[in-house]
């Protein structure tokens, strides 16, 4: 009887011990699983993330650039924008962009030989076409996804802008917008609607100074004696342009 107790008990113990065993490779196995669900928090078929497509690629682009004429009010303003960029990925979370676009603005002319209350000191507006080449870097702020197809960056640039078309103003004030360097900084949205699409909406403020000639610092030269610019204000003078745009690409 003793023999057949200890074996019942033994077999309690084990049927026990085997019960316990049961649960906590059970509760093992739910641990990580929940862990991962409460980490993603999403079902992966419904998630609102998708990966980006890490390949390079085109993007067209048309927009407006905006009115700083400067304090002579003689810089190029108010233009029609066209480029093309070709960006390459460097990561999940930059890309690099070359861009070359043709602005199709308009500025005045200002004449110092012409008395300050007179028509003809300002003169205008006349068409004036620039040409910018481009170095620029994109954050994006979703890394390599989308938020449901949106992925929101910021960004900047350093570039080139050329002067390609002018009034001809040269001759009475020496006035000439020639070359600029112009640093920029950008903020914007993407969207995917599909995979190797892309549609851009793009706000940046686009820099350059202008230099103006010593000829608006004379006083001699009107006859009521008035200077285009006041002694105190130097003939350098950086100018600020917001500029809106919106691209369509193509990703290889």
């Amino acid at each position: 009887m003793e023999r057949w107790n200890d074996g019942m008990m033994k077999n309690g113990n084990d049927g026990r011990w085997r019960t316990k065993l049961a649960c906590a490779l059970v509760l093992l196995s739910i641990i990580p699983s929940f862990h991962l669900s409460a980490q993603v928090g999403h079902d992966p078929a419904h998630s609102p993330f998708r990966d980006i497509l890490l390949h390079p690629g085109p993007v067209f682009v048309v927009g407006h650039l905006g009115a700083d004429r400067g304090v002579a009010g003689a810089g190029m303003s108010n233009a029609m924008t066209f480029g093309l960029r070709y960006e390459i990925p460097a990561g999940k979370t930059l890309h690099f962009q070359f861009t070359g676009s043709y602005l199709r603005g308009d500025r005045f002319i200002i004449n110092p030989r012409a008395d300050s209350s007179s028509s003809e000191r300002k003169t205008g507006p006349f068409p004036s076409d620039l040409v910018l080449a481009e170095i620029g870097m994109q954050l994006r702020l979703t890394g390599g996804k989308t938020w449901h197809g949106f992925a929101p960056y910021l960004g900047t640039g350093l570039g080139l802008v050329f002067d390609v078309h002018s009034p001809g103003d040269t001759t009475r004030s020496g006035y000439l917008f020639g070359t600029k360097l112009t640093p920029a900084f950008a903020t914007g949205v993407r969207w995917y609607p599909a995979r190797r699409v892309m549609i851009n909406a793009d706000v940046r403020a686009q820099l350059w100074r202008l230099k103006y000639p010593l000829s608006f610092h004379d006083s001699t030269q009107a006859s009521d004696g008035s200077r285009v610019l006041p002694l105190s204000q130097p003939l350098n003078d950086w100018t600020l342009h917001p500029w809106i745009s919106l691209g369509i690409g193509w990703i290889f």
